[in-house]
């Protein structure tokens, strides 16, 4: 109890350390990440002026049987229009260890989205990210992704220079 207590203390000292910071949240995956699931975050930029960092945040554990993945990233804006991007990420090196932070089997990961971004339209934006594995020589997609276990979006303001 007083070791979850003291970790409770430092996770909280260490977010409200992080001033960049704008917007960071998770969502859970179930066992599974289903290839038609998507991880939606609906987000209220704090102003149309000043550029921003956009970053998926993931989190695996050793389940993840890659040493990379793809996803699907799309961003609507508050008057209509959309942008898709497919991006992949390395998670592993050589060797078979795994990328991120963490002391545990859970590794977490930082994963660029896009860089000095200004939010020109006021209003909310929606966020949407799937999972968009293939396995080598095969034509259909992962079904069910195992081992990861959160998906999180993340704005910051960019590190003053």
């Amino acid at each position: 109890m007083r070791n979850s207590v003291l970790f409770l203390l430092f996770a909280i000292i260490m977010v409200s350390c992080d001033s960049n910071q704008v917007f960071d949240t998770y969502k859970s995956v179930p066992n599974k990440w289903h290839k038609d699931s998507i991880i939606s975050f609906k987000i209220h930029p704090p102003d149309t002026l000043n550029p921003y960092n956009l970053y998926v945040n993931l989190r695996n554990n050793n389940n993840y049987k890659y040493s990379n993945l793809f996803l699907i990233v799309e961003m609507k804006f508050p008057h209509g229009k959309t942008i898709k991007d497919t991006l992949e990420y390395k998670m592993a090196k050589p060797n078979g260890e795994f990328l991120g932070t963490g002391f545990a089997e859970v590794k977490e990961n930082k994963l660029w989205y896009k860089e000095n971004v200004v939010f020109k339209e006021s209003g909310e934006y929606q966020v949407n990210i799937q999972q968009a594995m293939r396995e080598n020589g095969k034509v259909n997609g992962v079904v069910n992704l195992e081992g990861i276990t959160d998906i999180g979006f993340r704005i910051e303001k960019p590190a003053a220079k």
